[in-house]
């Protein structure tokens, strides 16, 4: 055989070999549907690249309101949810679309709004008695109107209150947290939101806190897998190696050190039950 021959052959042989190997060398690609608050205050940013390098993985984000990331999860699209609306969470693994939910870490909810505090609610620590205020003087408030954990929760206050703002002075936005964040300071209105999220935006709105303090604004966030006996093709492994990371010491150390502006916006949680 003439020495071009042999080269050519050993060259597709090794060609064969690398592409053979490839799978093994490529990335772990894990799908996650989140809320905004996750994505809008910058804590995947901060922790996933450390995730990532450590698993020879890629976590492609899908950042969504709490009702869109559970419908995400149920219908398959994505391989693991973090999320922040406990009893959503719960009935989605009881219809078995999850499997494995664990506590991750907590914030708090908080109402802000312009600093001339038109329903005079600044310094409440009485979440309800604020929204019953906030009703009464006529002043504006923005929902987010998005089915997420905060829309839901907002939802139930009113209902607590017995009462809501009505015709121009109620906005449902069917936006994010953070453009709500927006459309509150150019309206000089109220809405709730996450702490962290607040915290990311607070400069850039101008927005000051209300409320804050109630046991009843209590935000605890949970991680739960895509049931792989539901959907044969979920990246059940990679979603359980991110669930084992974030509840791991690592990864809850790395969630008590993300701060804006020297604050902490969100509080370990994973020694807290399932």
């Amino acid at each position: 055989m003439h020495k071009w021959k042999i080269h050519a052959t050993a060259l597709a042989l090794a060609s064969g070999l690398c592409l053979a190997a490839l799978p093994a060398w490529a990335q772990d690609v894990i799908k996650l549907s989140t809320t905004t608050s996750t994505e809008n205050s910058g804590l995947l940013k901060f922790l996933l690249p450390a995730f990532e390098a450590r698993t020879n993985s890629k976590v492609n984000v899908i950042s969504v309101g709490t009702g869109k990331a559970l419908e995400l999860a149920k219908n398959g699209d994505v391989d693991v949810t973090l999320v922040h609306a406990r009893a959503a969470e719960d009935k989605f693994v009881a219809e078995g679309h999850g499997v494995d939910r664990r506590d991750v870490m907590y914030n708090d909810f908080i109402i802000v709004g312009p600093v001339s505090d038109p329903a005079g609610i600044a310094g409440s620590k009485d979440v309800i008695a604020a929204m019953k205020k906030i009703a009464g003087s006529k002043a504006r408030f923005i929902s987010r109107g998005d089915n997420s954990g905060t829309d839901q929760m907002e939802k139930a206050y009113w209902t607590e209150a017995g009462m809501k703002p009505q015709g121009a002075a109620y906005v449902s936005a069917g936006l994010g947290m953070g453009e709500v964040l927006n459309m509150a300071a150019e309206l000089q209105a109220y809405t709730l939101t996450d702490r962290a999220t607040y915290g990311a935006y607070r400069a850039k709105t101008g927005l000051v806190v209300a409320v804050e303090g109630d046991r009843k604004m209590f935000n605890p966030y949970g991680i739960i897998a895509v049931n792989p006996a539901k959907y044969k093709d979920i990246n059940y492994k990679g979603a359980t190696r991110l669930i084992e990371w974030m509840t791991s010491a690592e990864g809850q150390k790395k969630i008590a050190e993300f701060k804006v502006d020297g604050q902490q916006l969100f509080f370990p949680a994973a020694n807290n039950g399932r």
